[in-house]
């Protein structure tokens, strides 16, 4: 007989989340998919199956290819799972275009003036009378 681990317990595991509570309401909140649908945190996870769940700013897909309901060291978290090359590639584009559009922001060069505030204050309140 093979072991048998609920969804919110192996991503507690895996070291996805903090706690398990965190793992339910991710799950509850229509966040985490199993195979492409939405799930229930009762469900049993299965070798093979793909999660797609946040992470930060990025969506990841992973493949489940242990199972534990155990939480351990990071090291050995990693080896429950492995990431889809389509997600690290998506990743990776993902944080390049994050990249680019902050450098794209500049900060001020200092800060406004007691007239340049009456003016960002007169601005304001014109947009908030609408």
């Amino acid at each position: 007989m093979s072991e048998t681990v609920r969804i919110d317990k192996w991503l507690w595991a895996a070291r996805f989340f903090k706690t398990r509570q965190l793992a339910k309401k991710a799950i509850e909140g229509g966040k985490v998919r199993y195979n492409g649908s939405r799930v229930k945190t009762s469900r049993n996870v299965e070798v093979g199956a793909l999660i797609e769940l946040p992470q930060g700013w990025d969506n990841v897909t992973v493949e489940v290819v242990a199972l534990s309901a155990q939480r351990r060291g990071a090291p050995e978290a990693r080896g429950l799972y492995a990431e889809t090359a389509e997600s690290l590639d998506r990743r990776e584009r993902e944080a390049h275009q994050r990249k680019l559009a902050n450098q794209v922001m500049q900060p001020p060069i200092k800060r406004p003036d007691k007239r340049q505030r009456r003016d960002i204050h007169r601005f304001q309140r014109q947009h908030t009378d609408d």
